[in-house]
C-alpha cells in the first residue's frame, strides 16, 4: 500500500495510506490462489465472500466486485481502512504460512472508492415493504450494519443517534488521517438510499426510553457502544491535563480540532509532553493524533512487551514512522501536579509473571523502582466500561455485572420482549467488523421474530 511520507504525515491529519492504483489492485487479486475451501472467508465475522470478489478485481471488473462484497458488509469503505485483517481474514489466509497474505482489506478498500468515485456498480436494494417498522439505537458500526440488512428486507428503519453526527465511534473515536469523515458520510448516505432514516441529538434513556420506541415500533436493536471510559484509579487522575483517550479523541474529531483553522478548546500541545498510557488501537490514535497537534515528545507506555501489544501492527509502525516512542514495562502510579495542573507523574517498572484468564503473562511491579518523569498531558487508554444509560433507564433490561446488556451472542435477543442488543455494549470493547457482525446476526434474529412473533 502506498503510504504518505511519514515526516510530511506526522503533522498532517491527510489520509496516511493512499490506495492501490487499478494496476497495483489487479496485481494484488492475482496473487489470490483461489482455494477451494477459503479460510478467509471463515475468518471474516460478517461472512464477506472474498473469493469472489477477489476474483473480480482480477478481472478487472470492480463493480461486480462491489456487488458481492455489498452482501454482506454494509460499510466496506470503513472495513477496508480499519478492521484488524491481520487476525482475521488474512490471517487465515494459506499465503500467510509461507510469505505475505492477500491484501484483503487493501482490496476491499480499492473496490469501495473506485465504485463510489467512477459511481459504478452501485445498486439500491428495493424489496418489497413490508409495513413493519424497526428503531435501531446508536449509529455506530453495529447499529449501521443491523439498519442496512433490515431495510434490504423491506422494513421501516430509523436510526437514532445521542451526538450531532452520524458514525458513533467510526467518527468521534478514529482520527481522520486513519478514517476519513467524508468515507463514513458516504456510507452513511448509501444506507439512506436504502431508505433508512436518522434522527440525530437523540439520547435514547433520555430523550425517550425503549419502551416509548416499542409503543411505535415492531422491534428495537440497541448497538450504543462502549463510551465510558475507563482510568487507572491512582492519585492526581483529577489534575487538568489528565484525560481519558475518548475525551481526547472525541474534541479533536467531533469539534474539528484537527481543521487548520480551529479554535476546539484542546490542550495546547506544541512542543509538550504527552504520553498515552495503553497499547491498543486505541493508544495508538491518541499519540499519534498528540504528535501531529505539536506534542514534541509523543510516548507509549505500556506495562506489558511489545508483544502482547493488541494494536495492529501497521499502528505500531506508523506510529514509529512518525516519531512516537515507546516504553515498555512501566506504569504510572501517580500523578503529581502544581495548583491544579499536571507537572509530573510517577511510574514503575514491571515484569511478566504467571499467565492470567486470557493467555497473557501478568505485570508484576518491580520493588523500589519508582521514577518521576516530567510531563504536561497524559491521556488515559485503559479501555472502556458500556454506556450505562439505557440500563439505567430500562428496569426489566438485564445488565450483567460488568455493565453489559445481557443478550445472546448469537441472536440478540435480550430479556425484554422486542429489543435486541449487539456490539460493545454486550461484548464490551471489541472491533468495528465484530460490532458489524453482532448487528448482521441481530438483523436475522429479528426476522425471525416478526415472522414468528415468538420470544
Amino acid at each position: 500500500m502506498p503510504e504518505r511520507n511519514p515526516e510530511e504525515r506526522a503533522h498532517s491529519f491527510d489520509e496516511v495510506n493512499l490506495g492501490y492504483t487499478t494496476q497495483l489492485a489487479i496485481l494484488e487479486a492475482q496473487r489470490c490462489l483461489q482455494c477451494p475451501r477459503p479460510k478467509c472467508v471463515e475468518g471474516c465475522p460478517v461472512g464477506v465472500r472474498i473469493d469472489e470478489f477477489i476474483a473480480h478485481v482480477s478481472d478487472g471488473d470492480f463493480g461486480a466486485a462491489a456487488a458481492v462484497i455489498g452482501q454482506d458488509n454494509a460499510l466496506p469503505a470503513v472495513c477496508g481502512r480499519v478492521c484488524p485483517q491481520e487476525t482475521q481474514c488474512e490471517g487465515a489466509c494459506v499465503l500467510d504460512r509461507k510469505e505475505r497474505p492477500i491484501a484483503i482489506g487493501h482490496l476491499e478498500r480499492f473496490v469501495s472508492d473506485f465504485v463510489r468515485d467512477h459511481d459504478v456498480g452501485r445498486t439500491v436494494p428495493t424489496g418489497t415493504k413490508t409495513g413493519k417498522r424497526i428503531a435501531v439505537v446508536g449509529s455506530g458500526p453495529a447499529g449501521l450494519a443491523c439498519a442496512g440488512d433490515l431495510a434490504k428486507r423491506g422494513h421501516e428503519v430509523t436510526v437514532f443517534e445521542a451526538l450531532h453526527q452520524l458514525g458513533g465511534v467510526l467518527v468521534y473515536g478514529i482520527p481522520e488521517y486513519r478514517l476519513p469523515k467524508e468515507i463514513v458520510a458516504a456510507e452513511v448516505d448509501r444506507l439512506g438510499e436504502m431508505g433508512v432514516c436518522f434522527e440525530t441529538n437523540v439520547p435514547i434513556g433520555m430523550a425517550e426510553s425503549l419502551d416509548d420506541l416499542l409503543e411505535s415500533f415492531d422491534a428495537v436493536f440497541v448497538g450504543v457502544g462502549a463510551g465510558l471510559p475507563r482510568f487507572l484509579e491512582v492519585p492526581g487522575e483529577h489534575l487538568v491535563g489528565v484525560m481519558s483517550a475518548n475525551e481526547f479523541l472525541t474534541r479533536v474529531n467531533l469539534m474539528g480540532a484537527y481543521l487548520a483553522d480551529s479554535t476546539t478548546p484542546v490542550y495546547d500541545l506544541v512542543g509538550k509532553t504527552v504520553v498515552v498510557v495503553g497499547g491498543g488501537n486505541t493508544a495508538m490514535d491518541a499519540v499519534r493524533t498528540a504528535r501531529r497537534m505539536g506534542a514534541a515528545d509523543a510516548r507509549i507506555l505500556y506495562r506489558r512487551t511489545e508483544e502482547e501489544m493488541p494494536a495492529r501492527r501497521e499502528e505500531v509502525r506508523h506510529a514509529r514512522e512518525e516519531g512516537v516512542a515507546f516504553e515498555f514495562l512501566v506504569t504510572p502510579i501517580e500523578f503529581r501536579g502544581v495548583d491544579g495542573f499536571l507537572r509530573s507523574m510517577v511510574v514503575q517498572r514491571m515484569e511478566l509473571g504467571e499467565e492470567g484468564p486470557d493467555g497473557r503473562r501478568r505485570p508484576v511491579a518491580v520493588p523500589g523502582s519508582e521514577l518521576e518523569i516530567p510531563i504536561d498531558v497524559a491521556v488515559i487508554a485503559a479501555g472502556n466500561a458500556p454506556n450505562p444509560l439505557i440500563g439505567r433507564t430500562t428496569p426489566d433490561l438485564e445488565v450483567t455485572g460488568r455493565g453489559t446488556l445481557a443478550a445472546d451472542v448469537e441472536t440478540g435477543r435480550t430479556s425484554k420482549k422486542g429489543v435486541f442488543a449487539g456490539g460493545d455494549i454486550v461484548t464490551g470493547g471489541a472491533t468495528v467488523i465484530l460490532a458489524m457482525g453482532a448487528g448482521r446476526k441481530a438483523a436475522a434474529s429479528i426476522q425471525q421474530y416478526l415472522d414468528s412473533g415468538e420470544w
